[in-house]
């Protein structure tokens, strides 16, 4: 908390190449502070922190509003298109430690695409990887968000059926971190509205989690 009338929320994107993570990061800031596009190759290449102005009307604790801050961290992906994992999960552990040492981490964002399947070995990889960041509670501190859910809207899945269909791959993912997990629509990500309920959604996994955060400290000498 800066204030007592104020709330800042901590949270880093995770994910592979062109899942739209630095996309998600700037739907949940409100803003385009990184940058997002098609391309063949890894666009993102250095962790960046994107921090979004306050936000009133999301957020209420003992009767009285808060005023919310989000700050983000925008991580290059793994697999890197130019990047080794030993280069990603040192830049990203420096990172974290460098901007959310102090006050914490609260949620780590896995971004995936709604409308690509799971397969079994790069959820291994992905798995692996949010382990070695984050350590051996990184169930409780992590989200899935499953981008491009307009693509999937568009070929006729609601949520639910979507997750009727899904592969057991991503099921398990889900349950294995208490079915923490949001739909962002591309299309409307952008408008507000929209915004402020994906937001209270992160804020009530937060609340689940019953406010804690993740202290990390880089451990590299």
């Amino acid at each position: 908390m800066a204030d007592s009338n104020e709330m800042t929320i901590n949270l880093v994107v995770l994910g592979r190449t062109q899942t739209g993570k630095s996309a998600a990061g700037n739907s949940l800031l409100g803003s385009s502070d990184f940058e997002s596009h098609r391309s063949p190759s890894s666009v993102t290449t250095c962790c960046s922190l994107g921090r979004s102005c306050r936000i009133s009307g999301i957020i209420r604790r003992s009767g009285c509003e808060l005023a919310l801050r989000v700050q983000v961290l925008d991580t290059p992906s793994y697999p890197h298109s130019g990047l080794s994992k030993e280069e990603v999960t040192d830049m990203v552990r420096s990172a974290l430690a460098h901007h959310f040492g102090e006050e914490g981490l609260h949620l780590a964002l896995l971004v995936l695409r709604a409308d690509l399947p799971l397969c079994p070995d790069e959820s291994d990889h992905t798995i692996q990887f949010i382990q070695e960041l984050l350590g051996p509670t990184w169930k409780d501190f992590t989200a899935v968000l499953l981008t491009h859910a307009d693509k999937a809207e568009e070929a006729g899945f609601t949520e639910e059926a979507y997750l009727h269909s899904a592969s057991s791959t991503l099921l398990s993912l889900l349950s294995s971190v208490q079915h923490k997990y949001i739909f962002l629509d591309n299309q409307k990500s952008i408008i507000k509205e929209e915004r402020a309920i994906v937001l209270r959604k992160l804020l009530n996994f937060i609340r689940q989690n019953n406010y804690q955060v993740l202290l990390l400290k880089h451990s590299k000498e």
